[in-house]
């Protein structure tokens, strides 16, 4: 079932570095507004309730109601910024929907099934992933919370491509229509077994017909034994 989000949003008249600075020391986040067919506003949202939405996976794929000055309207969160050292809130981007357009939103994988995939359990092959999110392209009303991929049945060395991902109606993936039909994920042996697997045979290991002969000028060279006193 889908959780619904609701971002409690302030309309803010001063704006400007300064300003922004200000609004920050009183626990709020300046944000805007765009997108749609209004125009875009300048406002502020609460650093603590936004810092716990933000903590849930979902809140980032998902369509938010922001409600201002007690109107509602749907929106996602477009941009993020955060301080570079403690990751403090600095700025917010909310983007207004309209039921009617195709939207394009980056949607998180989930994994299941790796611990028993064939490939892992009797293979002794490792999971690597080489995407863990997707662009997709819908309606706002078709926008999955998250894409599911099951491993349970890769052998080592399957891998599974963005062309088989099982999609909702409605949902499709904005790389595939530029033809880029990447993998992403894969199951392989670690390095260090592959390592074993393509090193070279010893010597003991080569059977006597095929190995090479001692180079007649190194035998030459060699220092021969002193002969034995009688």
């Amino acid at each position: 079932m889908k959780q619904n989000f609701t971002v409690i949003a302030e309309t803010r008249a001063d704006e400007g570095k300064g300003a922004s600075r200000r609004l920050r020391r009183t626990g709020k986040v300046p944000a805007v507004i765009y997108g749609g067919k209004d125009k875009a506003l300048s406002v502020s949202v609460s650093h603590n309730e936004m810092w716990k939405a933000l903590k849930v996976e979902a809140f980032y794929s998902h369509i938010l109601t922001l409600t201002l000055d007690g109107q509602s309207q749907q929106v996602v969160l477009k941009d993020l910024q955060r301080h570079p050292v403690d990751e403090t809130l600095l700025h917010i981007d909310f983007q207004r929907i309209l039921a009617d357009q195709i939207l394009r939103r980056a949607v998180p994988l989930h994994f299941k099934g790796a611990d028993v995939a064939p490939g892992v359990k009797i293979g002794g092959g490792i999971v690597e992933h080489h995407l863990n999110q997707v662009d997709v392209e819908c309606l706002p009303k078709d926008l999955p919370e998250y894409l599911e991929i099951d491993l349970s049945g890769l052998e080592l060395n399957d891998a599974v491509h963005l062309s088989q991902i099982k999609l909702p109606e409605g949902v499709s993936l904005a790389e595939l229509k530029h033809g880029n039909d990447q993998s992403v994920v894969v199951i392989h042996l670690p390095r260090a077994a592959k390592e074993e697997e393509t090193a070279a045979p010893t010597a003991a290991d080569v059977p006597a017909a095929n190995q090479k002969a001692p180079d007649a000028k190194a035998a030459a060279a060699a220092p021969k034994a002193a002969p034995k006193k009688k």
